[in-house]
Order: C-alpha cells, then structure tokens, then sequence
C-alpha cells in the first residue's frame, strides 16, 4: 500500500484537482483507492459528488473518535471510496489542540481500517495551511506529492513545505519522503514557467541527500491550464468521467502512469508517538 498526501500551503495551484482525479486515474487502472479529504472546505468531496450534509459521516468524525474511518468512507465508484469533509472539520484543528496524540489521529485510525480492509492507495487532500490536519497526512503517509503552479510565489513557499516534512520526518515519521512534484496550471510556452522549472531543477540537485526530498522528481506530465479541468467538479465528476478525450484528462492519465511507475519508498520501523505536545512538532494555536 502506498499512502500519498498531496499537499501544497499555498491555495490555487491545482492541489485538491490533482488528489481526485489522481485517485480516480489509479482506481480507473484497477486499483482500490481511498480518497480522504483533509481539507475543511470539501472541494474534494463535492468533487466526487459526494455533499457531506450534517447527516453524513465524516472525516471529523474520525479526530473526533465518534466514528472509525471504516465507518465514514463512502464507494463513489468501481474502486474508488471517499472519506469526505465539510467545515466542521476545522473544528478538529481548536479541539486537538492539547491532544498528547494530536499528530497521529489519522495514522492510527487508517492502521485500523487497513488492517481490516486492505487499500492499494491512500491519497490524502491536505488543506492549504500547515497545521494539525497536515501534520496528521504527513505522520500516517509514506509519500508527498506537491502540486506546484510554476509562478514565482508558489516557488517562494515550497521552501517553508519542505522545512515542514523534515521536521516530520524526524520526530514522527521516519518513512516521510517527498516524492515528486506535479506542475499543474502550465502554460506552455511562457518564459516563466521555464525559468521556475529550472529553478526547481536546481535545487533540487543541489538538496542534502539526506533530506526527505532529496530523491524528489518534476514529473514529466505537465497538467496544462484545461477549462474541462474547473468544470468537472460541478458535475461530481472526475475529469476521466466528465470529458475524457480533452487535454486535462490526458495529463492527468499520463501523471497517473508516472506514479504507477514509480518504486514505493522502503520503509523503516514505525515510530509510536505518544509524547507530550511540548517535545512534538511545534504548530501554532488556534486564535
């Protein structure tokens, strides 16, 4: 199994559009994916058709504890289930606050349920924020996928993401491994979107080898600005399902290859967190 949170703090870059039809590509491929949204909005939710009402089990149920995440996980199509999330999960962010296992939620409830019932992919939507939500995706993944729109200021940012997953990589997940970052929202034949690639490329080369993202890669499928790609999600539609011959869906296909493609990370022992808050990663408290 492989657990991917795909996450990016800056909002509009492709993030939540790269997760569903990521999920949806690999499930179309035969194999059995969970989606879970992490992100307090739902987009990714509402992307799948799936409107996480006040009546319908969700995310928040499982860093609440009401429900396991076997409970709230919905089958939205051949393969593929969703854990969905409405603005009540933002709540989760006040209420962990003062947990001693704040940052392993997620981790230990995804233990139980595949333990019950095995998942080839476990693709997490991280919110745009690097709090208590994002720090539970990164201690249960073992990969990180970053959406990254080639414009100066998403470039600027990925310097503090990446500081983050080390962070977690050394206190709580041993197995966290930045794994590649997906372009989204090229526009191809623009200078700029060239010169932050080969910024990228740079630093990449020139990254410890001992960080987490020192093995990273720039996949090679470029997601191209594609309307098909804003108009599915009003559809509940993937884009695979929604307008499958456009260019959106080939580049998210071709993506989808590329992960599939890719040797999952050898993992080490995992670690059992459970310390006080003032020895885990430091995250700002709720205003």
């Amino acid at each position: 199994m492989r657990i991917i949170a795909v996450m990016n703090q800056k909002g509009g870059v492709g993030k939540t559009t790269t997760s569903v039809n990521l999920a949806a590509g690999l499930a179309r491929k035969g194999k059995k994916v969970l989606l879970i949204d992490l992100d307090p909005q739902g987009h990714a939710s509402l992307h799948l058709g799936v409107d996480a009402t006040p009546d319908v089990p969700t995310i928040y149920d499982v860093f609440s504890q009401a429900r396991t995440l076997g409970e709230v996980r919905h089958m939205v199509s051949e393969k593929l289930f969703v854990a969905p999330s409405n603005v009540d999960l933002a709540a989760a962010e006040v209420e962990l606050v003062d947990s001693p296992i704040r940052e392993v939620v997620l981790r230990d409830s995804l233990e139980r349920l595949t333990r019950a019932e095995p998942f080839d992919y476990v693709i997490m939507d991280c919110p745009p924020s690097l709090g208590v939500l994002t720090v539970n995706a990164l201690t249960a993944a073992h990969e990180v996928l970053i959406p990254l729109q080639p414009h100066f200021f998403a470039l600027q940012g990925l310097s503090k993401l990446l500081s983050t997953t080390a962070l977690v990589c050394r206190r709580l997940n041993r197995n966290l491994r930045v794994t590649g970052v997906a372009l989204c929202l090229y526009e191809t034949g623009t200078r700029l979107a060239a010169d932050v690639c080969d910024d990228l490329r740079e630093f990449l080369k020139h990254s410890d080898p001992d960080a987490p993202w020192a093995a990273a890669k720039i996949f090679e499928s470029l997601v191209r600005r594609n309307i098909k790609l804003a108009e599915s999600p009003s559809f509940g539609q993937s884009i695979f399902d929604y307008a499958p011959k456009c260019s959106g869906a080939e580049d998210y296909a071709a993506l989808v290859e590329e992960v599939l493609a890719m040797e999952r990370p050898a993992l080490k022992e995992t670690v059992s967190v459970r310390r006080p808050l003032t020895n885990s990663v430091p995250l700002p408290r709720a205003a």
